[in-house]
């Protein structure tokens, strides 16, 4: 089940960045911290800004892991197939969790609901992140947790503090409940676990700070990126009192994200005590300002996953569900996970325009062959992450940018939903000053435009492209 999970999740996220739908933020910037931690420096994002510190962004040195994979396979496509293996493993725990506790058809039907949920293929569709690695920390935890293995629980848990900043108060709902089914001894080390998760967040958020070019107020200020977008409250003690009371469950979106996350249990994780482990990251989401917080899409529910899943196996197992409740719960959860498939970016291995290979594709490659190794660069959105292992690339037309690179490169027809930072009008004007500034136009074919400072027109310079 997982190696089946492992090849669905790599051939999706390989597919949608080989079709030029993957994004510079957040892929670019994770390519770019990872060739930071192999080349042996503190990691840095061009694509933040010219020498960005990441650690002033996020506190996330568990991808310092992939550095010595990334000596090997210098390629965007490596933390692609990590991520794969990551959350596939995440089903190994669960699974055999629900065979020892439940049988051979709950261990299979819970293993396929929890592999094919929308939560899993929504964050394996968008890009990287550094949560994947929460994902096999969590279901571990959580496993022996319901279990009642408190001390191994502990220790999967505390890693989560090198994964983000945010996973403290993870850490800490996973002490309290150790704190709380345990006996004396186990009391102590749950208080401890608990006491560790926000000493570690708070200490993360004042390194973080230190890193920030702005400091900590400039940490602070860069994420909150909704303050005063539609639908929030905005600021002062009566935004704060909307945002974590009536702002929980409103607009609607809220409340149809809570329920999607509950329904493939059919809500019989609601009985289980470990879904209190996912209140933090819930709160956070539906308190935040930023509408993409509060909806399906994106990578916002990949942790949450192995959380409910986890819930639903206990919630089960305490119910004592046996024989033909048991398959009505296990049929009820295949049918809801079954339904929702096909709303969710997995669905997309069976349709056949996936497959279909674009003509502008190797055109795009041709392109980007042609800058070489090394060089400043200026990419559309969606080729930046085609760029971020073997170049120094920002984002054309973000004003963070670095200013005056060796090279541009643009798609003049990007997909609508990829089109930021500039309009189409906006990029035509854009290009046209280029003109004047000495850039020189390299190719321009198929919608793709390749400019050079102060290059000959219509020159090819020395062939050098990505690596396979």
């Amino acid at each position: 089940m997982a190696g089946a999970l492992f090849l669905a999740y790599t051939l999706l996220s390989l597919r949608i960045h080989e079709r030029l739908l993957s994004h510079s933020f957040d892929l670019g910037i994770f390519v770019q911290v990872v060739r930071s931690y192999a080349e042996g420096r503190l990691p840095v994002s061009e694509i933040k800004g010219p020498d960005f510190p990441v650690l002033g962004d996020h506190f996330s040195p568990v991808l310092a892991v992939l550095a010595p994979l990334y000596v090997l396979w210098p390629s965007v496509k490596l933390l692609l197939v990590a991520q794969a293996a990551l959350i596939a493993a995440g089903v190994l725990p669960l699974a055999l969790w629900a065979r020892r506790a439940l049988g051979s058809a709950a261990a299979a039907v819970i293993g396929t609901c929890y592999g094919l949920s929308w939560g899993i293929a929504s964050g394996v569709a968008y890009d990287f992140h550094e949560w994947a690695f929460a994902v096999p920390l969590l279901a571990f935890s959580l496993v022996a947790l319901g279990e009642g293995r408190l001390r191994a629980a502990a220790y999967w848990a505390l890693p989560l503090l090198l994964v983000k900043e945010d996973m403290g108060l993870t850490v800490a709902a996973i002490g309290l409940l150790i704190a709380w089914r345990g006996g004396p001894g186990n009391r102590r080390l749950g208080l401890l676990t608990a006491a560790a998760g926000p000493a570690a967040a708070v200490l993360a958020v004042l390194v973080l700070g230190g890193f920030h070019p702005e400091g900590l107020f400039g940490y602070i200020a860069s994420h909150n990126p909704g303050a005063g977008a539609d639908g929030g409250s905005g600021s002062g003690p009566a935004g704060l009192l909307h945002d974590v009371t009536l702002g929980l469950i409103t607009p609607q979106e809220k409340v149809t994200t809570l329920i999607l996350l509950l329904a493939p249990t059919l809500f019989v994780a609601l009985r289980s005590p470990l879904l209190l482990i996912a209140l933090p990251s819930v709160l956070w989401r539906l308190a935040s300002d930023y509408p993409a917080h509060w909806g399906t899409g994106y990578h916002y529910a990949l942790p949450l996953m192995p959380i409910v899943f986890a819930a639903f196996v206990d919630g089960l197992h305490r119910r004592g569900t046996r024989g033909r409740s048991l398959y009505r719960h296990l049929a009820g959860s295949a049918a809801v996970t079954l339904l929702l498939l096909p709303h969710f970016p997995l669905w997309q291995l069976v349709d056949p325009a996936t497959w279909r290979t674009d003509p502008r594709l190797p055109v795009a490659r041709s392109v980007l062959a042609r800058i070489p190794d090394g060089a400043t660069v200026q990419a559309s959105n969606n080729l930046g992450p085609h760029l971020a292992d073997r170049t120094s690339v920002s984002v054309y037309g973000w004003g963070a940018s670095r200013p005056n690179p060796e090279w541009i490169a643009v798609d003049t027809r990007i997909v609508p939903n990829h089109r930021w930072p500039l309009t189409v009008e906006q990029e035509q004007v854009a290009l046209a000053v280029s003109g004047i500034k000495g850039y020189r136009t390299i190719a321009e074919e198929n919608g793709f435009v390749l400019l050079q400072r102060g290059g000959p027109q219509d020159s090819t310079p020395p062939p050098s492209g990505p690596r396979p």
